[in-house]
């Protein structure tokens, strides 16, 4: 039934749709796949146009809960504990979300269109109706990890560089760029150059999203629970998602999504590493100590100077607090040698003991991310930027101070 306000509506609402769809009828269910383009204000209307004919009674879409919140409250990060943020080793996925945020917001500039207006539009019918709203996508900072995960080691720096230098850059979004916008989301088409050439980039990005959102539908829209359900994902899961549906369903569509949600734990060779280098550099200690005093102090000293110096110059490079610069350059020699605590994490809890971002950091945080100074200006991304480059520096001066041990053990000149 539409409201007053609504204009009237064709008895074909799908016959006159500016996008591709898909129809699947499975038990007394027909699943409605309209395949939008996230950056088209037609897509935004056929959402709308659909949703006003009151032939659907349930509403599922291409988000996950985290993206929804950032739909439904853009601020919402201001109510969260950075500390917190700090400690459970999420503020990579913080940081890499407010980076796409900055280039979607760049396209919106750039465009007059704001990306995901569809989805927006899927919110604001699916409230004013009273309609079920299903969010079928996966988290996208599990989409990230996986793909992490995916990739050999030796791509993931140019990956996840290429990731950031991109959303962070101060040019034009060119239009090829927004162009592949209207396929797929911002994750998607960041990497779309990439994920086109690897099948361990695209595997994680498309393909198991594509069966992560089918068995969603199926946990919560299965066959006979609601009479028509929109589908509201972008064009590029369109083909996948119908195939896969029209598919035999499992048995525990549950236990699938929840594989599909799980993240690889790091290889035991990865977890020993932070051991074994804290092993190796006590073992120089008392090789030294044990060759002459003289020597072991040297290798003490130099050990603490490399390392601190090194973090130290990470944290000045991010603008952080004097008191944090310091505090970072005397506590990276110590985290370095215990794996459970790092110098990242010392340098965002001082910082933000010594700069508590107040509550315009929180308000102006997605503008500010846009250019590249912003990240230094806004007190919540720079707390970021503190804890990623003290992590950075405590990495590489923990590299060069151990060959510098290494070195004068067992040099020529030993």
């Amino acid at each position: 039934m539409t409201d007053s306000q609504d204009p009237v509506i064709d008895p074909g609402p799908t016959e006159a749709l500016s996008g591709p769809h898909r129809i699947v009828e499975l038990d007394g269910t027909r699943y409605t796949l309209l395949g939008t383009a996230h950056v088209s204000a037609e897509s935004a209307e056929d959402v709308r146009r659909l949703i006003r004919s009151g032939d659907f009674d349930a509403v599922a879409i291409e988000l996950c809960d985290s993206r929804h919140q950032n739909l439904s409250d853009p601020d919402a990060l201001g109510g969260q504990d950075l500390f917190e943020i700090f400690r459970q080793g999420k503020a990579g996925m913080v940081a890499a979300s407010l980076a796409l945020g900055a280039f979607q917001q760049r396209v919106a500039e750039q465009s007059g269109i704001e990306p995901g207006a569809e989805m927006r539009a899927a919110l604001e019918e699916t409230r004013r109706r009273e309609l079920p709203l299903l969010l079928i996508d996966r988290d996208v900072g599990i989409t990230l990890k996986r793909i992490y995960h995916n990739v050999p080691w030796w791509q993931r720096f140019s990956l996840f560089s290429g990731l950031l230098g991109s959303v962070l850059s101060r040019q034009e979004v060119k239009p090829e760029e927004i162009e592949r916008l209207k396929e797929g989301d911002v994750l998607e088409s960041t990497f779309s150059e990439f994920a086109a050439e690897s099948e361990a980039l695209f595997t994680p990005l498309i393909t198991e999203r594509d069966r992560y959102m089918v068995m969603r539908l199926a946990e919560d829209a299965p066959p006979g629970r609601y009479r028509n359900v929109l589908v509201v994902i972008g064009a590029g899961h369109l083909k996948g998602m119908a195939e896969t549906l029209e598919q035999p369903l499992p048995p525990s569509p549950r236990e699938e999504r929840e594989k599909l949600d799980t993240t690889p734990p790091p290889s035991k060779m990865w977890r020993a590493l932070p051991w074994l280098v804290t092993v190796l550099v006590l073992t120089g200690f008392a090789i030294g100590f044990s060759r002459n005093t003289e020597l072991g102090w040297q290798l003490v000293s130099e050990w603490f100077l490399i390392n601190g110096v090194f973090s130290a110059l990470a944290t000045t490079i991010a603008l952080a607090h004097p008191v944090t610069i310091a505090a970072t350059f005397f506590a990276a020699p110590l985290t370095s040698l215990n794996p459970t605590i790092g110098a990242g994490f010392v340098a965002a809890g001082v910082e933000l003991f010594m700069r508590k971002p107040k509550v315009r950091d929180f308000s102006t945080l997605r503008h500010d991310v846009t250019e590249l100074r912003g990240w230094w200006r806004n007190r919540v991304s720079r707390t970021l930027l503190v804890f990623m480059l003290a992590t950075l520096g405590s990495a590489a001066g923990t590299w060069v101070a151990g060959f510098r041990i290494a070195g004068a053990l067992f040099g020529s000149g030993s």
